[in-house]
């Protein structure tokens, strides 16, 4: 199954609203509201009944989390000898450098996008067909780190959990929400991968209220029309004196 970026859009809207009435009750519903964050832990647990544990998931820390649809086990190399991780149905594993003391701050928007991408997942599972649940139940899920070029089923697999991570961490109403607060829902300047003067402020709060690192928040706002980007010599600095 593949699915359109209007397509993914749409799950998260009903998901989220959905959740949001469960969680947030009445509040919700409030018009003057400022913007609701997921809380993605509450999510998954109480909302689609997960069990999310921490684990070492490889030396090297390019696994991030793993999920399964149904009991089985994944074999992993760690310290340079090969162990298996036995998974139940609904299990969550994330590695366990995301909850190391001197990580828990630093890596938290990274460890909030990696438990969204494994509850796309699920989502994502119980949407598909039965053939296609059929051929891939005894596979687990695995988020690794780095990029991916689109050409097999698991490539697209990968790309619709991480778009509908990204649009269940910060839904686009709230996304809205926040950017009207934040910069009267006018769009937001970075420079190749920078962001300068008060666009680095507002950014940084934007990551704060939804609990993202940069990299994916600018990535979100670029999709709903709240990030220009420009090339990095386009950048000149207001204080800079030219001749």
């Amino acid at each position: 199954m593949i699915l359109s970026q209007k397509k993914i859009e749409e799950i998260a809207v009903a998901v989220i609203r959905d959740f949001q009435k469960s969680f947030f009750g009445s509040e919700a519903d409030d018009p003057a509201r400022f913007a609701l964050p997921t809380p993605i832990d509450q999510f998954a647990s109480d909302y689609l009944n997960l069990k999310v544990s921490f684990q070492k998931l490889s030396s090297d820390g390019s696994i991030y989390g793993l999920t399964a649809y149904v009991d089985t086990e994944y074999q992993i190399e760690v310290d340079g000898s090969q162990r298996s991780i036995f998974l139940k149905t609904n299990d969550v594993v994330l590695d366990k450098s995301f909850i190391e003391p001197e990580n828990i701050r630093k890596l938290c928007g990274k460890r909030r996008f990696t438990l969204a991408h494994e509850c796309a997942h699920q989502i994502l599972f119980q949407l598909d067909a039965d053939d296609r649940k059929i051929a891939c139940h005894k596979r687990p899920e695995v988020r690794k780190k780095g990029s991916r070029v689109l050409r097999t089923q698991e490539d697209w697999n990968e790309w619709q959990a991480n778009s509908l991570g990204a649009a269940i961490l910060m839904p686009q109403l709230e996304v809205d929400r926040a950017m009207w607060f934040i910069n009267s829902r006018k769009p937001l300047t970075c420079y190749g991968w920078r962001f300068y003067n008060k666009d680095q402020v507002k950014i940084d709060t934007f990551c704060g209220v939804f609990g993202v690192s940069r990299s994916a928040a600018a990535i979100r706002l670029e999709q709903l029309g709240y990030l220009n980007r420009k090339k990095d010599y386009e950048y000149r600095d207001p204080l800079e004196v030219w001749p």
